[in-house]
């Protein structure tokens, strides 16, 4: 039985996760929960998985390290949302602890200093996001030595077909609605601005080692296909379920098995599945991330950083909905070539492009109800 630390245990991961353990409880038990503010939901959870638990918004990153050290997990999900999730993974590395990692910031900000730390302490890393899962798969089926090119599919929100006329009219509640996946606000307003999938490119280029001119992104509303990956003959070989991200969770709960578990297997018969071209110039933050990959060094710290306080301004009707592109576009106008090489360097980028994209925002509340 493999033993689970779950870290954001009342987030949209975390809860997944915990559904997961409840419906094989051969399988894996919780050795331990975190939780940011909810300091009841966290204490039901560990009264339900006799377990210890620890409250960010009470104990901080030291409740976060104790736990770690504490629990004796076999492996920590990571579905705390942000940059705030970086420390944590870090922390869980440096115990020798696997990590099914979630938390897309952990390896935007700070793939080489993580990947690094993983190494030393013979800990894995295995993705949890549905497309780098999909991708984590099919590589390891395919051979990476086989795999020319990876392809990652984007549902295209819930704006893909909008003029951008529409686009500057939308709402926070509209951006909210998202039309395949339920998620958290911050990742539901990534997906609607394609900034999620331009994280998700960065991600991958680090995670596969690819170089960006061979991650390629196509619009798939019904989000069937997770991804694909195209072999060196040509051919093209995708994963494909349901959306429910409780699938990927469970690849990485049980890696490096792969074994029947409860989930209902998806059935090709009834469905279209529909591909389009990403609209790069309607949604520039593709682009921006893709600059930004090639770029290296805090770029891509910078693109993270601002995104986070233009999303956090949207959602608090501060700024519309074109301009999280025009607030990361010029806050990355800056100097970012400095190596990313440290935590210390990490933070002290990511302050300044807070700082920056803060200094931007100028725009008025109204008409963004």
């Amino acid at each position: 039985m493999k033993k689970i630390l779950v870290l954001g245990c009342t987030g949209s991961i975390g809860s997944q996760t915990l559904d997961i353990i409840r419906h094989q409880k051969e399988d894996f038990c919780v050795a331990g929960l975190s939780a940011g503010h909810n300091e009841a939901g966290l204490a039901v959870l560990c009264a339900e998985f006799h377990c210890n638990g620890t409250l960010f918004a009470r104990d901080g990153i030291a409740g976060i390290k104790a736990l770690i050290e504490s629990c004796g997990a076999d492996m920590a999900v990571n579905g705390i949302a942000g940059a705030a999730g970086l420390e944590p993974s870090v922390l869980v590395l440096q115990q020798g602890m696997d990590l099914a990692l979630a938390n897309k910031e952990t390896v935007v900000m700070a793939w080489p200093v993580v990947k690094a730390i993983a190494e030393k302490h013979h800990a894995h890393i295995i993705p949890v996001d549905s497309e780098h899962s999909a991708i984590f798969s099919l590589i390891q089926q395919c051979g990476a030595a086989n795999i020319q090119e990876l392809v990652i599919t984007a549902s295209g929100g819930p704006f893909r077909t909008y003029s951008d006329e529409q686009l500057r009219q939308v709402t926070v509640a509209q951006a909210l609605q998202h039309p395949t996946w339920n998620m958290g606000k911050k990742i539901t307003i990534d997906s609607a601005s394609l900034a999620n999938k331009g994280l998700e490119v960065i991600e991958a280029t680090r995670l596969f080692d690819m170089p960006p001119e061979r991650v390629k992104v196509v619009v798939h509303p019904q989000s069937l296909i997770h991804s694909l990956v195209r072999t060196n003959d040509g051919m093209l070989y995708a994963q494909i379920s349901n959306p429910d991200m409780r699938h990927p969770i469970i690849s990485a709960l049980s890696w490096p098995k792969n074994e029947q578990n409860y989930l209902e297997p998806f059935e090709l018969a009834g469905h279209e599945m529909s591909f389009y071209p990403p609209r790069l110039s309607s949604f520039p933050l593709l682009q921006y991330a893709y600059d930004c990959a090639a770029k290296g060094a805090c770029y891509t710290i910078a693109f993270n950083a601002a995104n986070e306080v233009a999303v956090q301004a949207f959602l608090e009707k501060r700024c519309s909905f074109p301009s999280l592109a025009t607030i990361v576009h010029e806050t990355l106008q800056g100097d970012w070539s400095t190596p990313a090489d440290s935590l210390e360097k990490i933070w002290d980028a990511d302050a300044k492009a807070r700082n920056k994209a803060a200094s931007l925002l100028v725009f008025s509340s109204g008409g963004y109800e």
